[in-house]
């Protein structure tokens, strides 16, 4: 007989972790007599990171009393206590290979169905003062599940566990929990789990991109996992191109024209990647950058266009330092952000130097006389720093179904109104909807922060689905640290006291050099040091949120990852650079 044998609550609180505070509702005790089980959690119970946990397809997780003893033993701990996994029911029975997605369970006069395995995250780790323990959990198989509450009501422990519904296609707990986590993922088992209606959306929405990812053939990385996938890189580390040509393509905008040094082919890039370019005098340490193609991308030459900054290193190298002939390191393009193939709408979006994604898109759909409908959407200053313009006329020219608006937020005396530019002011979704643009169309942003936040909020509001909504944000992405309280982000930096003494590590987009040192546990740890912007969760080579591009060299991982990155990338969590290596952060 299966039973309630510990209810456990606890309300979030702040704690001190490694110089930061987190704020975590992790830490559980018992409780006596009755407690009311509502639809998003339990009296007196609450979640610290609604993201990761709580809400209505988490709102009760369940550990097993075996599994106490299983850790003890392996651990050697003597000292656990029921609440100590964070869990609210600790039970007597109910195993994760016996339990099944969807099983429905009357535990005193409420009733539960089970969603999904428990995702594990760095906080377990902290409660149980093992680092480690996110990644043992799915190694060895017991992660316990979450209830959802179908019929409210009151539970204590003592109670007994009634299993009134068997879920449909008998997929347990435990078998989920691998099919998401551990290699092969096998497309017969991820079709029978999308079968099962109680399986909560964000497992749903995993199973779907790694069947989308066997459909595609694309075996390399787990994409129910890590970012959005494109082709493996061309090559790995970098190749010398040379400047055929360089053109001033507005009052603070340069282009280089890139061909193979070597005279070779090069591989296709897809219209929206990017490449990362090392740069400068043999003498000084190498600058690394990240930098969009600008032009038709299927062969070479190659096109980048920068922007001159006024503190910008590189752009200012660019600009005034390169010169025709000269030779330069160029990374295989990457990136996700990339034309869809179908027959929707296309509104390609931009602000500023953001034009250079989106332009390599509209000169894709010139290059096969696309007969979609085209809407080409720009802000700029004013006239002196709007690059490409008559480039995108004449592209457009040759689109059958094409519409064309440019913003100026600050127009010189000489831009004239209908023929440089259309509206005065910024490109924002007022502007979208007096044009009248599709909202079922697929949409390409790339701009400033601001501009992206923006539009992007009003694509939702303006009822554009999610997925069709694409972005490309240049510099360091925005960061990810669950439960950490927030604090002004600070530009990237060296880490404070003495240089260390091992191999030079790069960080492409925020533009900064660092070397190695025994210090630092993994290369999250030198980036959080460094205030380099990253993303994680478990910090175990499970989640994948903190995979990033591995543009150059090779690294050793502790703990080994339960599955591999995608071809070309990196989990930072849990890894240390074998020589030196270019990250794209």
């Amino acid at each position: 007989m299966a039973r309630l044998l510990s209810l456990n609550v606890g309300l979030p609180r702040d704690i001190a972790w490694q110089g930061r505070t987190v704020h975590t509702g992790i830490w559980k005790v018992p409780v006596s007599g009755p407690r009311r089980v509502r639809r998003l959690n339990i009296d007196g119970d609450g979640q610290g990171d609604t993201a990761g946990h709580g809400g209505e397809q988490r709102a009760v997780y369940v550990y097993q009393q075996d599994s106490y003893q299983y850790w003890q033993e392996h651990l050697g701990r003597a000292n656990l206590v029921h609440g100590q996994f964070g869990e609210n029911f600790t039970v007597e029975g109910l195993a994760d290979r016996d339990v099944c997605i969807g099983d429905r369970y009357k535990i005193g006069s409420a009733l539960f169905e089970v969603t999904q395995p428990r995702v594990t995250c760095y906080r377990l780790g902290i409660r149980m003062e093992e680092p480690d323990m996110a990644a043992l959990l799915v190694r060895h198989g017991r992660p316990g599940f979450y209830f959802r509450v179908i019929e409210e009501g009151d539970v204590e422990a003592g109670d007994e566990i009634v299993r009134v519904a068997d879920g449909p296609e008998r997929m347990s707990v435990s078998e989920i929990n691998a099919l998401l986590y551990l290699p092969p993922h096998p497309r017969d088992r991820l079709e029978r789990a999308l079968k099962i209606p109680a399986l909560s959306g964000g497992w749903r929405h995993s199973f779907e991109a790694l069947l989308e990812q066997q459909r595609k053939a694309t075996t390399a990385g787990n994409a129910g996992l890590g970012p959005a996938t494109s082709p493996p890189p061309a090559w790995r580390g970098f190749r010398p191109f040379r400047v055929a040509r360089k053109i001033a393509q507005s009052g603070n905008v340069t282009s280089l024209i890139l061909e193979p040094a070597d005279g070779h082919p090069v591989a296709a890039a897809l219209p929206g990647q990017f490449v990362i370019v090392r740069l400068g005098a043999s003498a000084a340490p190498a600058m690394t950058r990240s930098y969009s193609l600008s032009s038709r991308s299927d062969a070479a030459p190659w096109r980048i266009s920068i922007k001159r900054e006024a503190h910008g290193a590189a752009s200012q190298y660019i600009a005034d330092e390169v010169k025709i002939g000269d030779a330069v390191q160029i990374g295989a393009p990457r990136g996700s952000f990339t034309l869809r193939q179908d027959a929707r709408p296309v509104v390609l979006l931009s602000a500023g130097i953001g034009v250079t994604p989106v332009l390599a898109m509209l000169h894709a759909l010139a290059a096969e006389a696309s007969t979609r409908d085209v809407w080409w959407l720009h802000g700029a200053r004013n006239g002196r720093e709007h690059a490409f313009a008559a480039e995108v006329r004449g592209l457009l020219a040759g689109l059958a179904h094409h519409h064309s608006h440019v913003c100026y937020s600050a127009p010189d005396p000489g831009d004239r109104l209908n023929v440089d530019f259309d509206t005065t002011g910024h490109l924002d979704l007022r502007v979208l909807q007096t044009l009248g643009v599709p909202s079922e169309g697929d949409f390409y942003l790339c701009g400033p922060a601001p501009f992206m936040t923006d539009l992007s909020r009003g694509l939702a509001a303006f009822g554009v689905a999610p997925d069709r909504v694409h972005t490309e944000m240049f510099g360091a992405g925005p960061s990810l640290t669950p439960g950490i309280a927030a604090s002004p982000q600070k530009r990237a930096h060296l880490p404070a006291g003495a240089t260390g003494p091992g191999p030079m590590v790069s960080f492409a987009r925020s533009g900064l050099n660092v070397c190695w040192g025994p210090s630092y546990a993994s290369l999250l740890e030198l980036a959080e040091a460094c205030d380099v912007p990253v993303r994680w969760s478990c910090r175990t080579g499970v989640c994948h949120n903190c995979e990033s591009g591995l543009v150059a060299g090779s690294v050793s991982y502790a703990p080994d990852p339960l599955d591999a990155p995608a071809d070309g990338n990196v989990l930072i969590c849990c890894s240390r650079p074998q020589g030196d290596v270019v990250i794209d952060l």
